[in-house]
């Protein structure tokens, strides 16, 4: 009746335990600022690498069942390392590492404890890459809260400032909200059907008897909600612009990308393995939250005049575009994953290229400026100071908002239209049409900015070598990535 256990399945999320415990003790003996931040790029870098030599392998799968306990039943496992996961896991990675390279001098700057942050940042990223492995809904829900928890220190880890308190406040209230939904409506499709197991689930509520079926309605629905907290879709979205600004920008970055990335594929897994039999009601509800979070998202990005809350907006209304695919419920449900996958994987390269630029530019002229230091209005004559900075900023702009030569932006934007339209949600569609068009406005007056001459004293941002390695990094990733957009279709449609 015991579980075994693959290690090789796990690697990943082990061996970013076994270095947070290093590194925490590493920080108890007061190593070196530069030995603990190494430890914490390099133990990414090696699950990075432990993803890759996954990926060459079969599917493996642990934490099954018991053969005593299965029945009649599948195998039913807890933790499953198939393509889908890696994927995810290598989206996940790799953005954290480029959290980590943007974090370096932000730490310093902000005088914050660098063995405590290093920890936490391991910490949540454990419960990004158990997230997109889980495969039954107690997993699903502690590596969920495993991803949260560590966020809410990180955010409130600038301990001088008020406005970092406060964030951090405004996404543990959220978050606790959202979670004890979630609970709820986990507790409702457990009391409907007796299962926890996803593909247990599925064929539970396909044959569902009908006085059962308001409640594994109401639990369906709850769980959507509770991932729509975390994916900051319309109206669960109110704690996404005040956190972005209060917290450190390289967490704001984290948020942005890595919870993001790991909250749609938590979502993605639970509507395709384990509702799909209620597809006629999430796919409504998911093509109402689509159309409210993409269109209020842009509208209100258009009155922004700084660069983070733009950001922030600017996210909210990507996960509507991202939401948008999985409308069109059980039928073509498999290249709605598929599009969703890809534009998640497409907009992480676009928009941390985007927040490494504005790390290194407000790092350089904090203070220096006005009051509103990182204004729009600040990155005017930009070009001039930084050609290579603000040719790359401007290239990121260019591909959040689907225009060439941004060809992988505008390569998301039609994927994810094309799937909405073949799955008869063609007013999802012209929905869809009219918000990229706003969001060309706000995306190109930002990059206009850039070209034109400043008006008061300039400065030249200066990032330090981390801050223009990630965007190096990024800036080549999003030129590869438009040059051969079907990479990552490819990579997305094998692993789905």
């Amino acid at each position: 009746m015991i579980q075994s256990i693959d290690y090789a399945a796990i690697a990943p999320p082990l061996i970013l335990a076994v270095a947070a415990i290093g590194l925490l003790l590493a920080d108890a003996f007061d190593a070196p600022r530069r030995v603990l931040s190494l430890l914490s790029g390099g133990s990414l870098a090696i699950a990075l690498l432990a993803v890759i030599a996954l990926a060459f392998g079969d599917r493996r799968d642990t934490l099954c069942l018991p053969d005593g306990l299965r029945g009649n039943g599948p195998r039913s496992c807890s933790y499953v390392a198939d393509d889908f996961t890696l994927l995810f896991q290598g989206i996940v990675l790799g953005a954290a590492v480029v959290v980590v390279l943007l974090s370096l001098q932000e730490i310093t700057d902000s005088k914050m404890p660098v063995g405590e942050y290093h920890f936490l940042l391991l910490a949540a990223v454990i419960g990004a890459l158990t997230l997109v492995a889980a495969r039954d809904l107690v997993l699903l829900l502690v590596a969920l809260e495993t991803l949260s928890l560590p966020v809410f220190a990180l955010v409130a880890l600038r301990r001088y400032d008020g406005t970092a308190s406060e964030a951090a406040l405004k996404l543990f209230l959220v978050s606790v909200v959202s979670t004890a939904v979630m609970l709820f409506g986990i507790s409702l499709i457990y009391g409907a059907t007796g299962a926890m197991h996803l593909d247990r689930i599925a064929p539970a509520l396909s044959k569902l008897p009908a006085d059962l079926d308001p409640v594994a309605t109401a639990g369906s629905v709850l769980v959507l909600a509770g991932f729509a907290f975390k994916v900051a879709a319309v109206p669960f979205h109110f704690w996404a612009p005040d956190v972005y600004q209060g917290s450190p920008l390289p967490v704001a970055a984290f948020l942005s990308v890595v919870s993001k990335a790991a909250g749609f594929a938590g979502l993605v897994i639970i509507l395709a393995l384990g509702l799909p039999a209620y597809a006629h009601v999430w796919g409504p509800t998911i093509a109402v939250l689509a159309a409210l979070t993409m269109t209020i998202g842009n509208l209100i990005a258009l009155r922004q005049k700084t660069a983070i809350r733009l950001l922030a907006w600017s996210s909210v209304a990507q996960s509507g575009y991202m939401l948008a695919p999985l409308s069109v419920g059980d039928d073509r449900l498999p290249e709605a994953v598929a599009a969703t996958t890809a534009y998640v994987a497409l907009y992480a390269v676009m928009n941390m290229g985007a927040f490494a630029v504005v790390i290194g530019f407000r790092r350089r002229t904090a203070g220096a400026l006005s009051p509103s230091w990182d204004t729009l209005d600040d990155y005017r004559g930009l070009a001039r100071r930084s050609p290579a900075v603000a040719t790359a900023l401007a290239f990121f702009l260019i591909c959040l908002a689907g225009l060439p030569p941004g060809v992988m932006g505008l390569f998301a934007k039609v994927v994810v239209f094309r799937a909405t339209v073949a799955g008869d949600v063609t007013w999802l569609a012209v929905v869809m049409a009219i918000n990229t068009a706003i969001g060309l406005y706000y995306y190109l007056v930002w990059a206009v900015r850039l070209f034109t001459p400043a008006a008061g004293p300039s400065y030249d941002p200066a990032p330090g070598m981390p801050v223009r390695a990630a965007i190096t990094a990024t800036a080549t990733a999003a030129l590869v990535l438009s040059a051969a957009p079907q990479i990552v279709l490819q990579t997305v449609t094998q692993a789905t």
